[in-house]
């Protein structure tokens, strides 16, 4: 789980994962925070490492200090359900599974959204993310190299790398993520930003200068 200033959610999402398997591993791997995040998380005896921000920075640091077969990256904001683990041990005696998602609900009830959700069970470049939680055999991620060092859009290269060499799995449970960007900034003007950003990705554009983009997106300028 690569984490970023994120003392006040840590601990809460450690527990939750714990309460679904309490001999799962649980690596954090923290983006240089400057709040209490990292020692919050070393107060629930998990192992903690640091690294420079991004997500897949943060994420080929945890994968080199898993000890498992079978690796889940997980963001903060989002929450496996109940029965997501013993559902993934079953999923992976397949031969044929090499890396999945699970499909996706927003924690909120509004339709655009829940239209959003539902398309994440289809397979494509604008419907597969990190938020949903990639889940991939240790040896097919080495082979693909890792997450790309990018500020952002590693999770859609990874998987885009992965699309060319085998089947993107749809594991039959949603993953509950927060809405709180689209809330603050408009449901319908994120998720249109969001798309641009996509298709500016796929066109070739500069993922720094669309990170820049998407950090900046919905401050108030001074």
């Amino acid at each position: 789980m690569p984490v970023l200033n994120e003392a006040q959610r840590v601990r809460d999402s450690i527990e939750q994962i714990r309460s679904l398997d309490s001999n799962v591993e649980i690596i954090i791997v923290d983006g240089l925070s400057d709040d209490d995040t990292v020692e919050r998380a070393k107060a629930c005896g998990v192992s903690v490492h640091s690294s420079s921000p991004g997500r897949g920075v943060q994420c080929n640091v945890g994968a080199e200090h898993a000890s498992g077969d079978i690796l889940i990256f997980q963001h903060i904001d989002s929450t496996l359900p109940n029965g997501a683990l013993e559902l993934l041990k079953q999923e992976f005696l397949r031969t044929d599974v090499q890396v999945g998602t699970f499909r996706m609900r927003f924690d909120l009830n509004h339709w655009f959204l829940n239209m959003s959700g539902y398309l994440t069970r289809f397979d494509s470049i604008l419907t597969r993310f990190g938020d949903q939680c990639i889940v991939v055999r240790r040896n097919f991620f080495n082979e693909l190299g890792g997450f790309p060092d990018w500020p952002l859009f590693e999770d859609v290269e990874f998987l885009r790398r992965a699309r060319k060499r085998t089947r993107i799995w749809s594991f039959p449970m949603e993953v509950i993520t927060s809405a709180r960007r689209f809330q603050k900034n408009g449901i319908y003007r994120q998720q249109m930003f969001n798309g641009l950003l996509v298709l500016q990705y796929c066109f070739g554009a500069d993922v720094k200068k669309l990170a820049e983009k998407y950090r900046n997106f919905g401050r108030r300028k001074k």
